[in-house]
């Protein structure tokens, strides 16, 4: 126990041991700076310029550009390239998804296939509480001629002719004989051209295809959405040589003439044009002879 008290005396002793630290002058031996330290002194200051230093060197990788030239860090430039192109990749992905959207409706209108609106009959005829026979059904003279009136102007404002755009020019899609014009009262927003088999198929101007599948009553359907809010529209195809989302030029090829679909009565080019949504006439647009 007494060895163990007097090694720790001897210890306690080192550490507070004065040493002198002289730097003299090689030639002349005259001392120019004189330092008292202490093994304690040495160990204290030796640590604190330790932890300054590792902190200092954190701070500057963490607050300066010097991080950069670390291996697994990345520059700010790059990181706010990558923000911008999350962003335009999410702007994107919204334009992609209401042009899906709307080829889904444009393809549903072509097949066929109109949405219901249902609705629970007996919950609103539960909710309208009356005396069905006081009241009087009958419209008089005055609203029929209202009705008449109203009825008259829907029936031939919806389809009128659209004006022809300076900024588009349109070319026949194919050379052949007129067989059934376009006629707004039969329906028939069209016009059908024989031609033989195969005969190619040619964009009315350019465009980007929005449609490009088959139907079962109109066969192989193409459709082209061009400039000033014209879509043409190529039906009963023998094949066709376009995807969806592909551009095409003015006169280039995007089909092949024939007789599919179950409204097809022999080879010929079913080719409707529409503007903003209505059918217009395109013997107004397109000389077909």
């Amino acid at each position: 126990m007494a060895k163990t008290e007097k090694n720790k005396r001897q210890f306690k002793q080192k550490l507070i041991n004065k040493y002198r630290l002289v730097v003299l002058n090689e030639d002349t031996f005259e001392e120019k700076l004189t330092f008292r330290l202490t093994r304690l002194n040495v160990f204290i200051f030796g640590s604190l310029f330790s932890i300054f230093l590792i902190v200092g060197t954190l701070f500057l990788i963490a607050f300066t550009p010097l991080k950069e030239y670390i291996p697994g860090y990345s520059s700010s430039a790059l990181r706010t390239k990558a923000t911008n192109l999350v962003y335009k990749a999410d702007s994107l992905q919204q334009i992609i998804d209401v042009n899906d959207l709307y080829i889904k409706e444009v393809k549903g209108l072509l097949t066929g296939k109109v949405s219901e609106v249902q609705f629970d009959k007996d919950s609103v005829l539960a909710a309208i509480q009356y005396d069905k026979d006081s009241l009087e059904l009958n419209p008089s003279s005055a609203d029929l001629e209202f009705r008449l009136d109203v009825e008259t102007a829907d029936r031939y404002s919806i389809f009128s002719e659209a004006t022809k755009s300076a900024d588009v020019v349109f070319f026949a899609p194919v050379n052949g004989t007129i067989t059934d014009g376009y006629d707004s009262q039969k329906k028939h927003y069209a016009v059908d051209l024989a031609v033989e088999m195969n005969t190619p198929v040619k964009s009315v101007a350019d465009g980007t295809v929005i449609f490009a599948e088959w139907t079962a009553q109109t066969g192989h359907v193409i459709i082209v959405k061009h400039s000033g809010g014209y879509t043409s529209i190529y039906k009963h195809n023998t094949s066709l040589h376009k995807q969806q989302g592909d551009l095409v030029k003015s006169g280039e090829v995007i089909a092949s003439a024939g007789d599919t679909g179950e409204l097809s009565t022999g080879p010929h080019l079913h080719f409707e044009l529409w503007n903003e949504g209505y059918p217009v006439n395109p013997t107004n647009y397109i000389d077909f002879e």
